[in-house]
């Protein structure tokens, strides 16, 4: 379905952005990666995509709070494969406690790498991409950008602002044979996740079980974590061609969370 494009995912080297990776390059797409992590694992993930399915991979280690990184990251992608096809948005972090005592600095970092970096990556990919009259753009959001938890300003604040994001340049491109949509998951088990357990624990004073089954899954009607291949699937619905009349939607994939 992809063959001959390139996809650039950001936060791609483990969790949701790994598995909408190695979805597109199933489906034939030349794939770069971007995240953090042990350098020989992440080559050793990088030959393994290639050579499973055929396609270019190459791994641009930016960090997504730093502007000049990430500029540096979309002028090597754009000079090797002329154009970024699809540009998947998935970097994030998260940081969990009161307002009152939300640490300064993690709120920077949270707004800088799961918003400012999705305005930078877009604003470089779309010269390219009008000039070709054809691209996709996906911005993994969540659930937290309709609907908002205690103890997650920063984080709600940065999705519901790359809801409006998406809303506002999806308008703009509308004419130019570009799309561009968000994803809203729900709670999937992934890294990211697994690391604010303890922190919600901790802000709740409760379990780490009890935040899997009284936070996490009761916002969730179905009682079960959305998986990685779920959304990975949703991505490349996205950027298909029966999709191509989609464009400025912030779609919930949760489980029913979000219709309560």
């Amino acid at each position: 379905m992809f063959k001959g494009k390139t996809a650039l995912v950001t936060g791609s080297t483990s969790g949701i952005g790994l598995g909408i990776a190695r979805h597109f390059a199933s489906q034939g797409a030349h794939i770069v990666l971007n995240g953090f992590g042990d350098a020989a694992e992440i080559e050793a993930l990088r030959a393994d995509i290639a050579s499973t399915h055929g396609v270019q991979v190459r791994y641009q280690g930016a960090d997504m709070s730093k502007q000049a990184e990430i500029e540096a990251m979309m002028a090597t992608v754009l000079a090797e494969f002329g154009c970024i096809d699809m540009l998947v948005n998935n970097a994030g972090i998260q940081h969990v406690a009161p307002v009152d005592e939300f640490p300064v600095d993690k709120w920077n970092a949270i707004l800088a790498i799961n918003l400012s970096a999705t305005f930078h990556t877009v604003r470089l990919a779309l010269p390219a991409m009008k000039a070709r009259g054809w691209g996709r753009i996906v911005n993994i959001a969540s659930a937290h950008a309709l609907v908002a938890s205690k103890y997650k300003s920063a984080y709600v604040a940065a999705k519901h602002g790359v809801a409006g994001f998406t809303k506002t340049v999806a308008l703009e491109v509308a004419e130019a044979g570009i799309t561009m949509n968000a994803i809203c998951p729900g709670y999937v088990l992934t890294p990211l996740v697994e690391k604010q357990i303890p922190d919600t624990a901790k802000a709740r004073g409760i379990t780490n079980e009890q935040v899997i089954s009284d936070v996490l899954l009761a916002a969730q009607p179905t009682k079960k974590f959305v998986t990685v291949e779920q959304v990975a699937g949703f991505a490349a619905f996205l950027c298909s061609d029966a999709a191509a009349s989609i464009t400025g939607a912030i779609l919930p994939v949760d489980g029913g969370w979000t219709a309560q």
